[in-house]
């Protein structure tokens, strides 16, 4: 690639790392809101208020909007992640269940991002399994959510869905970064919700295994 192909995807590789850092501590600030207020779990809303948001932040992504809006949306996240590390710090050894997979989902991040940046290897190749695999996980889940309020409640089923969508998480943090460093990615807005978006479902979904596995969930 031309000298400014490659000076327009550093940029927006540069870009796209400091809004990740700051959306994490704000959404970080959000969760620590919502834990101390003790707020209840969004239910229905927290859908609601996702779907609605990262529309706004797709419709603005090239404006200055976008910014407000991935901040809002990262926020929203935040305060949805409050309650549900509310129950799990209320249980034995809750604390280091936590920070376990918050130092699990750091790792694989940094460990990830940083084989992609060094080795600058193309994972494109991937984009069609890893939303094939998406539509295999939301239909998983909404099979679960249906079987549990018929009152068939399937745990080991729940774990192994939260096995898969660690794993995919861990996909699309490769393909997302190939992305950016092979310039297909050239909004840092998007990239940002992408990354973002991973990081968190990868938390969730390690805070669940860790939980299950230590008998605390």
């Amino acid at each position: 690639r031309s000298e400014s192909q490659i000076l327009a995807t550093n940029k927006v590789l540069k870009n796209t790392y400091a809004l990740l850092a700051l959306t994490l501590l704000f959404s970080a600030a959000t969760a620590g809101i919502s834990m101390a207020m003790n707020l209840p779990y969004f239910g229905l809303m927290t859908i609601v208020g996702y779907m609605a948001l990262l529309f706004l932040t797709s419709k603005f992504r090239d404006s200055s909007l976008g910014i407000l809006f991935v901040f809002m949306l990262t926020g929203f996240m935040g305060l949805t992640i409050g309650p549900i590390l509310n129950s799990y710090l209320a249980t034995t050894n809750g604390a280091q269940l936590v920070m376990t997979a918050l130092g699990g989902t750091g790792a694989i991040f940094l460990a990830l991002s940083g084989y992609v940046l060094t080795s600058r290897k193309d994972f494109s190749f991937m984009g069609g399994f890893l939303m094939a695999g998406m539509m295999v996980v939301i239909f998983s889940m909404l099979a679960l959510i249906v079987a549990s309020m018929f009152g068939y409640p399937m745990p080991m089923a729940s774990l192994a869905l939260s096995a898969a969508v660690a794993l995919l998480m861990a996909g699309f943090m490769l393909f997302d970064t190939s992305r950016l460093i092979n310039g297909v990615e050239t909004n840092s807005i998007m990239a940002t919700v992408g990354i973002y978006l991973s990081i968190y479902n990868l938390f969730v979904s390690l805070l669940h295994i860790i939980g299950a596995t230590s008998g605390d969930d």
